[in-house]
């Protein structure tokens, strides 16, 4: 198989298609079982991941594939304006081989939010998996870029070239560094995984730093694979959220409320972002660049990050006066806290 380009129309792909909502939550969910997506979007899933490598059998797996191609095809058929739509991804196997093309054929469809590729080790697994995504779409009547790519770093290599990778198909979202014990990633690099994840901390702010430059949407880190220990999850989310991650992935339901807690932002966190954006621009009306607000300096820098915090997180809040200085306009002034994050991809 080849990764080169034999058109360049398959490469254009639709800018209004490859916007990327955040996702706090993707729960793997095994491609034997689909009759497990009830349970994940219960649990409050962002983003249903149906496996069909690690958690499938070889001899399961053509069976797999049909089952989830059906959950992706009766997803589609769901009413778009279903609350709390689960966005559906699905990750294949290795593209070694034209199976692993008959795959993406077969999972392919309107309903499939994107693919996660395993094992990827460079920008060319990217590239071919890429045009093999954007032959499928254009085979189902989709927008070129509509299904994301999710590339899963799991090598040393692909760890080094993070960088490359990111910046190889526009389609790419939610990459991040995965380093749950015991799996490919420690036994790759060869450290040694502690509950603090102290001995990762470096790689996967690393990674995080690469996709960011390479204007990679949303990444995401995982995964916690200690069931019933809810607190070991919780500051593991928190130390991810507090390196510039936007959510995780997930291998058990009950999770995913732990995780959506951590990677969504309080009340209080989103009402002092909207009294410090009308703090700012109380100041800039009066002629004043900086202002001191809850008894930090701070200026139209800080006031675009909260403006960004409000937009990903769709917040509508109300601002309370609290001085001349934060006096919310009209505008600001909007319905109260509630959590409104996007579900759909």
């Amino acid at each position: 198989m080849s990764s080169e380009e034999p058109s360049d129309k398959l490469a254009e792909v639709d800018a209004g298609v490859v916007d990327r909502p955040p996702l706090r939550s993707l729960l793997f969910v095994p491609g034997t079982r689909t009759d497990w997506l009830p349970k994940a979007r219960a649990a409050g899933a962002d983003a249903a991941i149906l496996d069909l490598e690690d958690a499938v059998p070889t001899a399961d797996k053509l069976t797999a594939r049909a089952q989830v191609a059906d959950a992706v095809a009766r997803a589609a058929a769901t009413s778009a304006e279903q609350a709390e739509r689960m966005a559906l991804f699905v990750r294949v196997n290795p593209l070694h081989d034209w199976t692993g093309a008959e795959e993406l054929r077969s999972v392919v469809r309107p309903g499939l939010a994107g693919v996660v590729l395993p094992k990827v080790r460079s920008a060319q697994d990217v590239k071919l998996a890429d045009r093999l995504l954007g032959w499928c779409e254009q085979e189902q009547g989709l927008p070129l870029g509509r299904v994301a790519l999710v590339p899963l770093l799991e090598t040393a290599r692909g760890l080094r070239e993070a960088y490359d990778i990111a910046q190889a198909a526009s389609r790419i979202a939610y990459l991040g560094a995965l380093t749950a014990p015991g799996g490919d990633v420690e036994r790759a690099v060869g450290y040694r995984w502690s509950p603090e994840g102290t001995e990762t901390v470096a790689l996967r702010s690393r990674v995080l730093l690469d996709a960011r430059a390479a204007g990679v949407p949303c990444p995401v880190s995982g995964l916690w694979t200690r069931i019933t220990d809810l607190p070991g999850l919780r500051a593991f989310a928190e130390q991810n959220r507090s390196l510039g991650y936007e959510g995780m992935m997930a291998i058990h339901p009950s999770h995913v409320p732990v995780i959506n807690e951590v990677f969504s932002p309080g009340s209080a966190e989103l009402a002092r972002c909207a009294e410090l954006i009308a703090a700012v621009e109380a100041a800039q009306r009066e002629g004043t660049g900086a202002v001191t607000f809850q008894g930090e300096m701070v200026d139209e820098a800080m006031a675009r990050t909260a403006r960004l915090v409000l937009e990903r997180h769709g917040a509508q809040v109300r601002v309370t006066r609290t001085s001349s200085a934060s006096r919310p306009r009209a505008r600001d002034a909007q319905r109260p806290l509630t959590d409104t994050h996007p579900r759909s991809v």
